[in-house]
C-alpha cells in the first residue's frame, strides 16, 4: 500500500500543499485541498491513501527558506512525475531555469531541442504536477505576457516578482 504524506503551508500567495511518497514530491500546488493534487498525479505514483503530517522535514524547511528569500532552497528537492519522453525532458529543463531569469515558451522548446514544439512545451508546463519544485511559473509568453498557470495568474505574478527580488515582496 502506497501512503503519501501531505502538508499545507501558509505562504504569502496562498496555501501551498505538498504530497510526497517517501522522500520525493509527487504533487504540489497552491491549494488546501489534497484532491486538487491527486488529479495531477500519474497513475504509476498515485497513492492508495494520503495522510496529513505536521511537516515534511527537509522539504518543509526548503519551502520555508524559499519563501523567506533563499531562492535556491528548492533546487535540491527530489521530484517524481511521469509522462512521455518530451514532457519529461521539458520538466527536467524547467529545473535548470534560474530564479529571476524567466524564459518564453518558445525559448523553452528550443532548450529542449525542438524549437517548433512551442505548444508541446506549454502543454508540458500545464501537465506539471510538482509546481514550485519544477518551476513552470518561470515560463512566460513571447512579449512578456504571463501565459497560463494552473494555480492562477496572481500566484504566478507573485512568484516571478519574488524571484526578481521585488523589494515590496521580499521586505528588502
Amino acid at each position: 500500500m502506497r501512503i503519501a504524506k501531505t502538508t499545507t503551508t501558509r505562504t504569502a500567495c496562498g496555501p501551498f500543499t505538498v504530497m510526497m511518497l517517501g522522500d520525493r514530491v509527487i504533487a504540489s500546488g497552491w491549494t488546501s485541498d489534497v484532491g486538487d493534487l491527486l488529479d495531477t498525479v500519474h497513475a504509476s505514483v498515485l497513492p492508495d491513501e494520503t495522510r496529513e503530517v505536521r511537516d515534511l522535514g527537509a522539504v518543509g524547511r526548503a519551502i520555508d527558506r524559499y519563501f523567506h528569500g533563499d531562492l535556491l532552497a528548492i533546487d535540491g528537492v527530489e521530484v517524481e512525475q511521469h509522462s512521455g519522453p518530451f514532457i519529461e525532458q521539458t520538466w527536467a529543463m524547467l529545473r535548470t531555469i534560474p530564479a529571476g531569469a524567466p524564459v518564453t515558451y518558445a525559448e523553452l522548446a528550443a532548450k529542449v531541442g525542438r524549437p517548433d514544439a512551442v505548444r508541446a512545451a506549454a502543454n508540458a508546463c500545464a501537465r506539471n504536477s510538482a509546481a514550485l519544485f519544477v518551476p513552470c511559473h518561470r515560463v512566460v509568453r513571447t512579449g512578456g505576457g504571463l501565459g497560463g498557470f494552473r494555480w492562477g495568474l496572481p500566484v504566478k505574478r507573485w512568484l516571478l516578482d519574488h524571484e526578481a527580488g521585488d523589494p515590496i515582496l521580499t521586505g528588502l
